[in-house]
């Protein structure tokens, strides 16, 4: 039995959808998915401390420095990013796609844990539904 995994990620979430193949009693074979969805609870832009974001006048004070809140972010996409790949460590093939960097940090993030051979295509995606990840895992491992 082989499974391919799809792996749509931006640095919000991840979804991540498992193809089996499983043979049957007449030896085709049957595609089986699956889909999960990680979230990162990363938040890109800092916040004011306070009330509301909104009320009250902007003090540099109030946020924080860019090099302490890009420190933060990075730590945070790391741990986001290993949980990902626990996810996915046991998979055939990965097909890597989505809009953005996230998968291109993903890809170096794979690197340091040894599985990056088991990325076979990395893709430029937008913003799209579960549906049409699943359909795109679908046609992309059928194709290939």
């Amino acid at each position: 039995m082989s499974t391919n995994i799809g792996l749509w990620i931006d640095h919000k979430q991840a979804v991540i959808v498992t193809l089996t193949n499983e043979p049957n009693e007449t030896n085709e074979t049957n595609k089986q998915s699956s889909s999960q969805q990680i979230d990162s609870h990363v938040e890109s832009q800092p916040r004011r401390e306070g009330d509301s974001p909104l009320k009250g006048a902007f003090e540099t004070q109030t946020v924080h420095a860019d090099d302490s809140h890009q420190r933060e972010m990075t730590g945070h996409l790391n741990h986001y990013y290993d949980d990902v790949i626990k996810q996915v460590q046991n998979a055939g093939s990965i097909l890597l796609f989505g809009p953005g960097e996230a998968k291109e940090e993903l890809k170096k993030r794979f690197e340091g844990h040894h599985h990056a051979g088991h990325i076979v295509g990395m893709q430029t995606a937008d913003k799209m539904t579960e549906k049409q990840i699943v359909a795109k895992v679908r046609d992309y491992f059928i194709k290939h």
